[in-house]
This record gives C-alpha cells, structure tokens and sequence, in this order.
C-alpha cells in the first residue's frame, strides 16, 4: 500500500475528469475542484486535500465513492483500491459461508459467536449462541443484526444508552460502507431503504454517519431461565469471504463466565447452525 501513490492517482484523475455536462467557457481550473469532489463523494474539500497529499488512508467504501464520484473505469478503480489495500469491490454481497468460516465458528465451542455478511445478515450461528435464546422467529428481517437493532429489538438484550449509541453508529457505520462497496446490489438497497423509513434514529445516523474507531460493545442477555450475564462483542473480519464474525465473550473468572458455562452445558444444541439470510440484536 502506498498512500502517496494514491493520493497522487487521485489527483490525477481529479484534474482530468471533466464537471457534469462538459467543459464550461471561461473556467480557468482543469478537471474537478477539490470541492466538487468533496461534495460528490460525500467527504470533506479538507479530506480530499489531505488524500491527495498522502496524509489519509481512505477506508474501502471512500475510494469506491470516490472512484464513482470520478466515474473511472473498471482498470483505475481497481488501481485505486490496490493502492489503497483493498480488493475492489461491485455486484452482490456475498452471503455464503465458506468451510473455513464454518469451521472459525464451530472453535469457538463455548464462546457464543455468530457470523454475518456485509449487510449484516446472518449466516451462521454457533450452540452457544443458540444456548442464549439466539433464535430468531419467522419475520422477515429477523436474521438482520441492523434491523432488530434499530426496528424490532429482542427486550431478552439490554445496552446502557452509552452502549446503545455505539452500537447502533457501528452498525450504521458498517452498512454504510457495503452500500458504497455494493452499488449494485438490489436486496441491500432495499433493507437500507426499509432502515430509514422506520426507524428515525437510523435515518439520522445514515444521512450523519459518526466515525467509529472500535467495534466492541457490552450487552446484557437474559437467559431463557431468566439469568443475566453481561458479555462483551467483538467484531473479527473474514476478508476472503466479506464476512463478519461477532464473538461475544464474559470477564475471565466472572459470574457471568460462570453462568455462561452453566447455561452452554446445559444446552443441547448443534455446533453450527445455518441460518436465513434475514440476525441476532
């Protein structure tokens, strides 16, 4: 990856991409403004300078923005995102487990986990998981982590607003970038669109995204005996499938490890089960 390589491909094609509708008479600056591409982009003038001059690295949804904001071939957009370190991205998201996803999941034996793909479907959960309740009923969208977070939450997980805030801005966040990474994918425009007409607060986040720097968050979950255990999520990327893992995990040598334990043991569940594409909240 080379960041003053990027920045200087960037400002190349910048200043040779024509503004909508042509050439203008009497315009002195060749190709787009910093402005202009800002504004097409969805990023700052001031993000735009600090790109070309090698001083950001973009994440992957802000250079497919950016490359469609240029409208650049197929050739320099993958360039682009090499440059930048990502595999370029179009088309569909992929929503299929690979073995060795499958077999990620199934290692974490006690450790309820749960994978999703880059919308935030989930794929595939772990015994553990399901140890906790972690079954979704037959609604729609019931499989989609975003939309029972922010459109039908499980009232067996509660958050502190703190916690609730950034996971609900993490979620965001992550969709946000598939949508730019995934123009074409019609089933993604469709749950975006259903997010932001029912439910406000992601409307809010989806038109002013907040930066996440971490994507960990506590939650307490009441157990189908009506046990609390407080665990904390962590997201693991699977970059050759898109895929999210989501493991949750309790303080070492905790109550809440210990009622885990108890809860897992007791259970009799499969290792892995594949589950709908519409996710655990």
């Amino acid at each position: 990856m080379s960041l003053s390589e990027l920045g200087a491909a960037v400002r190349w094609l910048r200043e040779h991409t024509e503004p909508a509708g042509g050439p203008q008479p009497g315009r002195r600056v060749r190709g787009l403004r910093r402005e202009e591409l800002a504004e097409l982009a969805g990023v700052s003038a001031d993000y735009v300078r600090r790109l070309e001059q090698g001083r950001r690295h973009p994440s992957a949804g802000v250079v497919t923005a950016i490359a469609r904001a240029l409208r650049v071939s197929r050739a320099d957009y993958e360039r682009l995102c090499a440059l930048a370190g990502y595999a370029a991205s179009d088309g569909q998201v992929p929503r299929e487990a690979g073995v060795a996803a499958i077999r990620l999941l199934e290692r974490f034996g006690d450790t309820p986990a749960f994978l999703t793909d880059a919308a935030w479907n989930a794929i595939a959960v772990n015994g553990a998981w399901l140890a906790l309740g972690g079954a979704a009923s037959a609604g729609a969208r019931d499989w989609n982590v975003a939309w029972r977070t922010f459109c039908d939450p499980r009232r067996e997980i509660a958050r502190t607003d703190e916690h609730q805030a950034g996971f609900r801005a993490a979620l965001a966040a992550r969709l946000r970038d598939t949508s730019l990474r995934y123009p074409a994918d019609a089933a993604l425009a469709e749950l975006v669109d259903e997010l932001r007409s029912t439910s406000r607060a992601f409307d809010t986040l989806w038109r002013s995204p907040k930066t996440v720097a971490a994507y960990e968050n506590r939650a307490v979950f009441q157990t189908p005996d009506g046990e609390d255990i407080a665990l904390d999520g962590s997201l693991l990327g699977v970059p050759g499938d898109d895929l999210m893992a989501v493991v949750l995990t309790p303080a070492p040598g905790s109550a809440d490890a210990a009622r885990l334990g108890e809860v897992v043991r007791a259970s009799d569940t499969p290792a892995v089960l594949k589950v709908g594409q519409t996710g655990p909240g």
